[in-house]
């Protein structure tokens, strides 16, 4: 009897699983990439096409125009922090509870 290439050993199937990053991480990247682009660009797109679910571009929205008023007062690189931060508390809150609701729109 031979063992299965990649198992743990004698023959023993392996145990390990493959670390999958959290939903709330994932969207406080996109959240946070999308609107770096806005912020620099000063426009927005299709919250479909940039790979967001209406909630994130709610996310998005909020981030952003807080992102301009610090931009003005402090510089670029307040504003950088501040879509950092609030990328992530905002995909966390809306993660929170294990994800959004199960609509297709929300």
């Amino acid at each position: 009897m031979t063992a299965c290439a990649g198992s743990g050993g004698a023959g023993a199937p392996s145990t390990a699983s493959p670390s999958a990053t959290p939903p709330e991480v994932l969207c406080a990247r996109i959240v946070a990439h999308w609107s770096r682009e806005v912020l620099d660009e000063g426009t927005y797109g299709d919250y479909q096409s940039m790979g967001l679910s209406n909630g994130q571009y709610d996310i998005l929205r909020s981030v952003v125009d807080d992102a301009r008023a610090a931009k003005k007062r402090e510089g670029a690189g307040a504003a950088y922090e501040l879509i950092h931060r609030q990328s992530r508390e905002g995909c966390a809150a809306r993660y929170r509870s294990g994800g959004p609701d199960k609509g297709p729109w929300r």
